[in-house]
């Protein structure tokens, strides 16, 4: 089993749950197919698991490391961005309303994506390596973004709160009364959500 699975907080972990997204933070392990760091590049991507029939050996020497996700929604939590290779449409439109909702950075509509990437950077981890999170009103909060309850992660969808897994979401309850809540997602990612992109999530099929 390879340290592979990437969780809502952005760790790598060890897991035989399969995922639907493909990821890549660049080379991230060694000869052994061990993880040596959390990343390489500050574009984290999501990716399709299948573009143009290519075929990859996982943890290929001299190769980036290839990482995964339950869901979009998980992808982004942790700090991913959809890939503008194989996913160019969605990276658009992720990049359209993440402008959108952000405008206090003032950027053209042309802004290279290396630019907002240094600010996602920002956002997921800080210069020791830990999660960066944020405080919000949970009533506030769009479709899926991820919180953060006893220290566990869970998904806002559909006015309900959904407790994340490796192999699925389980525990669903209403949406906590607390005022103030942890959340996950980097902070202008969500803003992103709320001004337009909504992530593919897995509480999707269980409607």
């Amino acid at each position: 089993m390879l340290q592979n699975r990437v969780d809502p907080r952005g760790n790598i972990v060890k897991t035989s749950a399969r995922g639907a997204w493909l990821g890549n933070r660049g080379q991230l392990h060694g000869d052994t197919k061990t993880i040596l760091r959390p990343f390489k590049l500050k574009a984290w991507l999501t990716c399709v698991l299948k573009f143009k029939g290519r075929h990859r050996q996982v943890m290929a020497p001299n190769l980036y490391t290839e990482l995964f996700f339950f869901d979009e929604a998980t992808a982004f939590s942790a700090g991913h961005r959809p890939c503008f290779e194989c996913r160019r449409d969605d990276a658009n439109r992720f990049k359209t309303a993440w402008l959108k909702g952000n405008p206090e950075y003032g950027f053209d509509p042309k802004v290279h994506i290396e630019k907002i990437d240094e600010i996602i950077h920002q956002e997921r981890i800080d210069k020791k390596g830990n999660k960066v999170t944020f405080e919000a009103a949970v009533h506030d909060l769009p479709d899926g973004v991820f919180i953060q309850i006893d220290n566990e992660p869970y998904l806002l969808a559909n006015k309900m709160i959904w407790h994340w897994t490796p192999s699925g979401y389980e525990q669903m309850a209403p949406l906590p009364v607390s005022v103030k809540v942890i959340v996950l997602t980097p902070r202008s990612v969500v803003k992103a959500f709320r001004s337009g992109y909504r992530p593919q999530m897995g509480t999707d099929d269980l409607k």
